[in-house]
């Protein structure tokens, strides 16, 4: 059995000097050291040996493990080193070169979308109107017919501050400051960025971009705004698209609709985006409640209006075909240059 040792601990040797890789010294490894391997199922015999034997054979099995574990490890050393080496020379660095300069940048998507549509509200005279994303909740909520005990106020999973405040939920509080200072005829929009306690998902942000919109005059009805909904959907996607119209229910609208667009992603069939529906829902939008134009300073008798409001993250999407909303604030240069 001695004789025996000594042959395995040069076969070994032999096989770990000719390994061509890692691979090969593991295998020499496992069939020598391992569980299953030769040392262990040798120590498991020297119970049926002479008292006498034992101590010598353990004493030469011992050196010929400690060896080859020796040897496994350095040769294990040698490949790892040069994979180093192949891999510095790979990515070495001329410290003294020139920098390359400034790279050019480019505009994100959603601000693309939002200076387009911009451009297309005010050839039509609109004004492009803003406001604080810290909002009041009489301002987001109280002003726009959603008063504290009213069930759509669920609808919007609130960022509440201390002292009342709030961020605010959508920019229709634009709408609510718009008619207070401008008072009627008023022709307004208000993109900006709008928070919400969502669970992210590839179509759901905390934090996205949306823009507002309302016309109030004197004589104005669900006919202007199907004609300025189409006319906005034509000038951002480029090309006719498919869209439906149904009713729905907003605080500050009366009647409410919803305008969805057949997915430009998957063309209807169903996709995570859309929720394997085939729509989006892209533009709710109604005729002004008359509660509304009252808290806004407007006489509901005299004037009358429609509103409309759209996610300029979603239109991104739908634009450009992308199929997660969280790339949009992932800050990654490679998917931003893109645009």
């Amino acid at each position: 059995m001695e004789s025996g040792i000594g042959q395995l601990r040069e076969q070994a040797l032999a096989r770990i000097r000719a390994a061509e890789g890692i691979a090969d010294v593991e295998a020499v490894r496992v069939e020598v050291l391992g569980r299953k391997g030769f040392i262990n199922t040798v120590s498991k015999d020297f119970g049926k040996l002479a008292p006498e034997d034992r101590a010598a054979l353990g004493k030469a099995l011992n050196a010929a493990k400690q060896e080859i574990e020796s040897a496994i490890d350095a040769r294990k050393q040698e490949f790892e080193q040069a994979a180093l080496r192949i891999r510095l020379d790979s990515e070495w660095l001329d410290l003294t070169l020139p920098a390359p300069g400034i790279r050019p940048g480019s505009l994100h998507p959603v601000t693309i979308i939002q200076r387009e549509i911009e451009d297309l509200f005010t050839s039509m005279g609109f004004t492009v109107l803003s406001g604080p994303e810290v909002e009041t909740e009489y301002n987001n909520f109280d002003a726009l017919n959603i008063p504290p005990d009213h069930p759509a106020r669920d609808m919007q999973d609130t960022f509440w501050l201390e002292g009342g405040n709030l961020l605010r939920t959508h920019t229709s509080p634009v709408q609510v400051r718009g008619m207070q200072r401008l008072g009627p005829p008023l022709r307004m929009i208000a993109p900006g960025r709008v928070f919400r306690n969502e669970e992210v998902d590839p179509s759901h942000e905390h934090t996205f971009y949306q823009l507002e919109g309302m016309m109030v005059d004197r004589e104005v009805s669900v006919a202007h705004l199907i004609y300025y909904m189409k006319t906005l959907l034509k000038g951002i996607f480029r090309r006719d698209v498919t869209v439906r119209l149904r009713p729905g229910y907003f605080p500050f609208v009366e009647p409410g609709f919803e305008l969805d667009v057949q997915c430009l992603l998957c063309g209807g069939a169903g996709c995570p985006v859309c929720k394997q529906s085939g729509w989006l829902e892209l533009l709710p939008c109604g005729l002004v409640h008359p509660n509304v134009l009252s808290m806004g300073g407007i006489d509901p008798e005299q004037w009358m209006g429609f509103a409309f409001g759209l996610g300029l993250t979603r239109l991104a999407m739908m634009r450009y075909q992308i199929d997660d909303i969280r790339l949009l604030q992932s800050g990654d240069l490679r998917f931003l240059t893109q645009f």
